[in-house]
């Protein structure tokens, strides 16, 4: 024990001349004088202030550990999932989605969920027409509106002539035109968001053709949340409406999942009308029913409520005298939430930075599941709608290398936590919360998204860390600024054998920190997958480079090479400041990780 103590606190790693085994006994001893350490479960950690010994200044060796015996999750193998904004009706970028740039982006992140919801959801109506010059609305520049309709009309008709995925290639004109009747939506649906106070909106069955045709090509299945503010005069839901739209996804045999409504609880500020739990559980008990009746959907999926954050009147809306987990808990296949952390409005890049702001979820997390286990143990939950921003987020901030803080956290928050999806709102939208810009260019978070799927696993694993950190000021609480979690490599990568391990790191402090794999991650190579902002913006640059590399699509069907940078077996990792990276474990032969 005074040989592990005398190199901890030197800040080396053993030689060479420890004995056999000496690193995998040291992991109980360090507790005693770590000043930090991570529970069984990922996410989920606590400083413990220790006095430094003279001498060390400011440097810290952290050396870490994980439990390949058997992992504490397992998430779907669509955990991180994709939505879309009905807004696209509204400016027209539904129109593109047949897109190969666009197809392509999405399928770079299959397999997932792609849900198709957001405030407008129940202001939506669906209108069983297919000529799309006489049913296309909202307003566009007069002077090219004439051309402009008739070039989707032709668009349409080139698009019908196709067997299987329907693929455009859109000319750059009809692009510029579609961004200048964007920008001008842009505004009238901000007036909306901001007034909250939104206009009906019409999906023909051509537009729901393009969306299907786009998440089928994309190798997505499609979620489809319908209009729950339909109300007859007691209040009850009104499904005709809603009967006709799943009457004709059956004729077309559309493989789709459903759920009914976005944020009920906000209903009364929206419509000036309420629906309470037990109504919303009636109403979803009505749905399943209708399903049923539907040979295409006898079977098929219902997720639900779709809840806000989880607030006082958001739980009291699944808590009520008559909960709505009561009533439909066994209806829906699995219970969602919505959860934004920052007003978009308000936003500064130093906000993504803080730590007491990616803790709050965790908060949320253990509301939510205190609920679902009471009246549904063992219901599957799933956080929808996720943003970094409300309000459509903020041009530079939520769209930049720096949201990628609490996008990277969020996921691995979620996936310790046992949730099983999460849905990132939005693949592409009016806002600045997305993915993917109106140049069709992926953001930071589409790459980071991209490392995501292609290096990690469903299956979770615990982490043990120890290491040496500066005394805290009396009374401060020390929060945790480097997030370490750890899961089997994605059995989807083949360039990695199967028993492989990854392990993906946020360091949100102004200095590099250094960590020393131990125990069975000793002496391993590792490949690693640096993510860093590229150019003179900064946190607020809305490109990246992967190892040095800047990352760009090599046309618009080739999404690049993620090429890792191969580490010496027994090196330190050394993590940049303010960086997110991910750490390929090779060949560990992890028994956890061998079979699916």
């Amino acid at each position: 024990s005074e040989l592990i103590r005398g190199f901890l606190l030197s800040g080396m790693p053993c030689p060479s001349s420890c004995p056999p085994g000496l690193l995998a006994l040291m992991a109980p001893g360090l507790a005693l004088i770590a000043t930090f350490s991570l529970p069984s479960q990922a996410g989920d950690r606590r400083a413990l202030p220790v006095e430094k010994p003279p001498g060390v200044k400011g440097r810290t060796l952290i050396l870490l550990d994980v439990n390949t015996k058997s992992p504490v999750r397992i998430i779907s193998e669509n955990f991180l999932s994709l939505q879309l904004d009905p807004s696209i009706i509204h400016d027209g970028w539904l129109d593109f989605l047949s897109s190969r740039r666009l197809v392509t982006l999405a399928r770079g992140l299959a397999p997932a969920f792609l849900r198709f919801a957001g405030k407008r959801t129940d202001f939506l109506q669906f209108h069983n027409v297919k000529n799309p010059a006489k049913s296309r609305g909202g307003p566009g520049p007069d002077y090219y509106l004439k051309n402009y309709e008739d070039d989707i009309v032709r668009s349409d008709i080139a698009l019908d002539k196709q067997k299987g995925c329907k693929i455009a290639q859109h000319p750059d004109i009809m692009l510029e035109l579609q961004r200048e009747k964007a920008a001008q939506m842009h505004l009238v649906l901000l007036k909306e968001q901001f007034s909250n106070t939104y206009s009906n909106l019409t999906l023909t069955a051509r537009s729901l053709d393009k969306l299907y045709n786009f998440a089928d090509c994309s190798g997505l299945h499609l979620i489809f949340a319908l209009n729950a503010l339909r109300r007859n005069p007691n209040n009850s839901w009104n499904s005709s409406n809603a009967l006709s739209l799943l009457k004709y996804s059956a004729s077309k045999k559309y493989n789709i999942s459903w759920e009914l409504g976005n944020e009920p609880n906000n209903y009364r500020t929206l419509m000036g009308r309420s629906v309470n739990g037990s109504q919303l559980g009636k109403d979803y008990t009505q749905l399943r029913s209708l399903l049923q009746l539907i040979r295409t959907y006898s079977r098929a999926h219902l997720y639900g409520p779709s809840i806000g954050r989880p607030r006082k009147n958001v739980i009291a809306f699944l808590e009520g005298q008559v909960v709505f987990m009561k009533v439909a808990g066994g209806t829906v296949d699995a219970v969602t939430w919505q959860h934004y952390y920052i007003d978009g409005r308000v936003a500064k890049v130093t906000d993504f930075l803080k730590t007491r702001l990616l803790d709050t979820l965790s908060d949320q997390i253990r509301k939510i599941q205190k609920v679902v286990n009471t009246y549904t143990p063992g219901k599957k939950i799933w956080l929808e709608g996720v943003g970094m921003t409300s309000a459509g987020g903020m041009n530079n901030l939520s769209d930049s290398y720096a949201a990628g803080f609490l996008w990277l956290n969020t996921l691995g928050l979620l996936a310790s936590q046992g949730i099983d999806v999460v849905v990132r709102h939005s693949f592409l939208d009016h806002g600045h919360n997305h993915l993917v810009d109106q140049n069709f260019n992926p953001l930071p978070d589409y790459w980071l998204s991209l490392l995501y799927k292609r290096l990690i696993g469903p299956k979770v694993l615990a982490i043990h860390v120890a290491g040496l950190q500066r005394k805290p000021r009396p009374g401060r609480v020390i929060r945790d600024k480097l997030r370490i979690y750890a899961h089997c490599t994605s059995y989807h990568n083949h360039n990695y054998v199967r028993g492989s391990i990854t392990l993906y790191i946020i360091n949100l402090h102004r200095s590099r920190k250094k960590i020393k794999l131990a125990g069975t991650l000793r002496d391993k190579i590792v490949h690693q997958y640096l993510l860093q902002p590229y150019g003179k913006d900064g946190l607020h640059s809305k490109s990246v480079q992967l190892n040095g590399q800047p990352l760009a699509m090599v046309d618009d069907g080739t999404l690049p090479e993620l090429k890792p940078r191969p580490l010496r077996a027994g090196r330190t990792l050394v993590i940049p400041p303010l960086t997110m990276s991910f750490y390929v474990v090779k060949n560990v032969n992890a028994l956890a990780c061998r079979y699916r």
